[in-house]
């Protein structure tokens, strides 16, 4: 990433307060602002909290929902743009079976050519037990290598727990 498109990404485990943060993240850093909505509502949970974020965010917010294709919804962006989140984009490509590490290598990309600047959040699922069963390995290893591969990009990393945020980068 250049200095002229800088990259924050947002890290932190379930329910941190990461995506709280990077609202305000983005809104302090100004311009027009861009929320790149990746999770799809699949059960009643997950659409109640996709409703819970669009209502905390104001009209001031454009909305681009894309679960899969983070270069459509990066390329060109202007302002301040927040994806939330990484995690849920990378089990979209993972449950589609679709080759994520070359999908996350044009995203960085995109990125970095754009004039906007990007929040990211993302988390970290690598805290907790090595799971017992080989899809939530392959998830947790995938996650943990996007992450590295988002933070070595970024120019900032900021790890949120309990609303907290700490400077890793």
């Amino acid at each position: 990433m250049s200095k002229s498109t800088p990259l924050t990404l947002v890290l932190g485990h379930a329910a941190s307060g990461k995506s709280l943060w990077a609202e305000g993240e983005a809104e302090r850093l100004g311009g027009p602002l861009t929320y790149v909505a990746t999770a799809e509502g699949r059960d009643g949970e997950m659409h109640a909290r996709i409703t819970a974020h669009a209502a905390r965010r104001g009209p001031e917010w454009t909305l681009v929902e894309e679960p899969f294709d983070m270069v459509r919804a990066c390329a060109g962006r202007t302002g301040s743009v927040l994806v939330d989140c990484a995690t849920m984009w990378l089990t979209n490509l993972m449950l589609r079976d679709a080759d994520w590490s070359a999908a996350a290598g044009a995203w960085t990309r995109a990125m970095a050519d754009a004039p906007g600047r990007f929040v990211v959040v993302s988390n970290d699922v690598g805290g907790g037990v090595t799971p017992d069963n080989a899809l939530a390995r392959a998830f947790q290893q995938a996650q943990g290598t996007l992450n590295q591969r988002l933070a070595a990009a970024a120019d900032r990393v900021v790890l949120v727990t309990a609303g907290l945020p700490q400077r890793l980068k």
